[in-house]
């Protein structure tokens, strides 16, 4: 049966229908909320993205840079990670260190924060997850220091003190680093272990402890409060020594590593504006303040207390930089697994750097490139003043260097007794000076001795300025010939005391 044709009212009314529908999407599709949910469907459909990227985190402006750039510390839509990656980043707050573990094991972050000076002694509990080192955010530099009590000026000053730390932390690698700068270990010390580092400054304050390796503002509020005390050394001077960096797993890191390049990249440019411009420090405060619920200030300066690592920083973390003399992951991973190892903490389960780290976030990103991503440059230090030469140091290395008689050149042993026993304590002390002093035993003429001590405390110093490319300035010689014996063998007695006396000291000086 031949069905009946529309009338001409009913094909207006279809026409108006269709057109209304059409307005009705029209309106919604302006809808933000509507907007927002095809935005996300889209970069979800993206092979290895994940809606939203889940960041583990502590109280510490190092990760400043990805948290601008994000706009805040929740997931949101004025996020440039969303704007122009496509994606979200929700940043997780979990200050206690078990549990920030416990959220990486269980998935419920993607990355997770660490510091690879402290890494080896927990990599062999994540074995089964294989953690992959991905980029660093920061170098501490000023975040961390170490109170002491009236009395305790220089580092040998703490033998037989009681200091406060937090075992297994960055607190812990920083005070063994300056414990060896100062020619001690931790057994000529009495460690009083504590949770963390704001257990130090409690500590401290109570007057249960000489000394506290503690974080700022603690170290100002402990000099405050307790009368006498200073902040010894802090990491503004121990530039290299706590490096945060970021961690995840290897089956992650395979299946999005599109979009952890693209995390990278927008961190870096992130870190990048906030390097170069104190307004945009002030913002990221403000960003920091309500995601941390701390004061501005307090956020503010926990911003200018790190070194936000750029990508040419990152080049020279993971050895992709050929020029680069500094410290390394690798340098700095390798070392304290080794001092970790011998005070008792085992890390025998700990794998090789190699195959902790991938390079590939900070290698195959070219897109970062002009002056505001270039690395760190080293400080530049004035020429040195009479009154620098003669103050007092903060730490003091002895290092026996042998030269044939009245001879003052370095010997390829002599430069690899440098680089085993000072070397690295160099390097990771960078903006201290370094006063080299030679001496000499008694035999022979006494200014002919001091010519040749200084002469040979000169070498040492171009051998390092040659070698490993440190500041000239940065050297303040000494030679002392035969009037600086060590105690014991003031009288130069034996052969073993002569022995003792040729020797060269290496001290740090804050300016």
């Amino acid at each position: 049966m031949a069905g009946k044709r529309l009338t001409p009212l009913s094909k207006i009314l279809i026409v108006v229908v269709i057109i209304g529908g059409v307005y009705y999407l029209l309106n919604k599709l302006r809808d933000p909320k509507v907007k927002e949910k095809i935005s996300e469907v889209a970069s979800s459909s993206k092979d290895g993205y994940n809606d939203v990227l889940n960041i583990g985190v502590v109280t510490w402006g190092g990760y400043a840079g990805g948290q601008y750039f994000n706009e805040g510390f929740k997931a949101n839509t004025s996020s440039r990670f969303y704007k122009d990656y496509g994606f979200k980043v929700n940043f997780k707050v979990i200050d206690d260190f078990d549990a920030s573990r416990d959220a990486f094991k269980n998935g419920d972050i993607d990355l997770m924060w660490a510091t690879i000076d402290a890494f080896p002694t927990e990599v062999a509990g994540l074995a089964q997850y294989e953690p992959q080192v991905v980029f660093q955010a920061d170098w501490s530099r000023g975040g961390d220091a170490i109170v002491a009590r009236r009395g305790i000026n220089k580092v040998s000053d703490l033998k037989g003190k009681k200091i406060a730390v937090a075992p297994m932390t960055p607190s812990h690698s920083f005070l063994i680093w300056l414990l060896e700068a100062g020619d001690l270990t931790p057994k000529d010390v009495s460690i009083i272990e504590v949770p963390s580092a704001i257990d130090a400054a409690d500590a401290f304050k109570s007057g249960t402890v000489d000394a506290a390796v503690v974080w700022s503002p603690d170290d100002a509020d402990c000099v405050s409060k307790v009368a006498g005390s200073r902040v010894l050394e802090s990491t503004k001077n121990a530039t290299h020594i706590i490096a945060d960096v970021f961690v995840a797993k290897k089956e992650f890191i395979e299946t999005h590593k599109d979009q952890l390049r693209d995390l990278y990249e927008g961190w870096m440019i992130g870190a990048s504006e906030l390097n170069n411009s104190d307004a945009n420090k002030k913002k990221a405060a403000k960003i920091l303040a309500e995601g941390l619920s701390q004061p501005e200030d307090f956020c503010y300066d926990a911003i200018n207390n790190v070194r936000l690592a750029t990508h040419g920083d990152n080049e020279n973390f993971f050895g992709l930089n050929q020029n680069y003399n500094g410290v390394t992951g690798e340098d700095l991973y390798n070392k304290m697994k080794v001092k970790y190892n011998d005070l008792g903490y085992s890390t025998s389960g700990a794998k090789s750097w190699r195959l902790l780290s991938t390079k590939d976030l900070v290698s195959k990103t070219t897109s970062l490139t002009g002056a505001n991503h270039i690395a760190e440059k080293q400080k530049e230090f004035t020429v040195v003043s009479d009154d620098l030469a003669k103050k007092e140091s903060l730490s003091s290395k002895k290092v026996r260097i042998s030269f044939n008689t009245g001879q003052y050149k370095l010997g390829e042993n002599a430069k690899q007794l440098i680089d085993v026993q000072f070397t690295s304590i160099a390097r990771a002390f960078a903006n201290a000076r370094i006063r080299i002093e030679g001496n000499t035993d008694n035999v022979g003429n006494r200014n002919s001795n001091i010519v040749l001590s200084k002469k040979r405390a000169q070498s040492v110093a171009d051998y390092l300025i040659a070698e490993h490319n440190m500041p000239k300035n940065r050297f303040i010689i000494i030679g002392n010939g035969p009037d600086k014996p060590i105690s014991g063998c003031e009288g130069n007695q034996d052969a073993d005391c002569r022995a003792k006396n040729r020797r060269t000291d290496f001290e740090l000086v804050v300016d």
